[in-house]
């Protein structure tokens, strides 16, 4: 199984992907994938008193080589990580959400522990960058689901514009989750952009 490393010196820059020591990848490695995922799931979970979700090696290698995977890498290693996928993933409740022709769908967003300690902005990097992919891969709006108790992560949505959709779901053993969405369109860079 994969480590996820510890920043060591951490490059704040946001354009692209902030310099040599940035770089974002279609991920090719799962067992990485997987173990940046559970690390955060862990992280998340400790942090807001909430079950971590469930999650299946065997997605994460079918969401791996469907290069749905987008994975930011430091030098130091994997940094962040994100999915985007034209089908809704499980659980998404389709009806909650305004109408739409080509809607692309935001999940398994993930930060390694070790960097949200630090200034580099990583969670914001990822979204802004679904956004992008989003974007050019002719998309007119970004569906999600979060979990309402991880409060930066919805915070961080709020500020990119992206809107609740319906009620918030209980699943009865803790784990719940709201749907949002953004409309895409050539001025949706938002906060931080530069």
């Amino acid at each position: 199984m994969s480590t996820i490393p510890s920043p060591e010196t951490p490059h704040t820059g946001l354009h692209d992907a902030g310099g040599p020591s940035w770089r974002w990848q279609t991920a090719t490695d799962a067992a990485e994938v997987h173990a940046l995922l559970t690390s955060c799931d862990a992280h998340q979970a400790a942090m807001s008193g909430t079950p971590a979700p469930q999650r299946r090696q065997e997605t994460t290698r079918r969401l791996v080589e469907s290069g749905s995977v987008h994975l930011l890498r430091h030098s130091t290693g994997p940094a962040g990580m994100f999915t985007l996928t034209r089908r809704p993933p499980f659980g998404t409740k389709e009806d909650v959400f305004p109408l739409a022709e080509r809607p692309l769908y935001l999940s398994r967003l993930a930060v390694a522990p070790a960097w949200l300690a630090v200034p580099a902005l990583v969670g914001l990097r990822c979204v802004r960058r679904a956004m992008e992919v989003a974007t050019e891969t002719g998309g007119d709006v970004l569906r999600a689901q979060v979990n309402p108790d991880l409060r930066d992560t919805c915070t961080l949505l709020d500020l990119l514009a992206f809107t609740p959709c319906g009620p918030t779901f209980d699943d009865g053993a803790g784990r719940r989750h709201a749907h949002l969405h953004r409309r895409l369109g050539p001025a949706a860079p938002g906060p931080g952009a530069g």
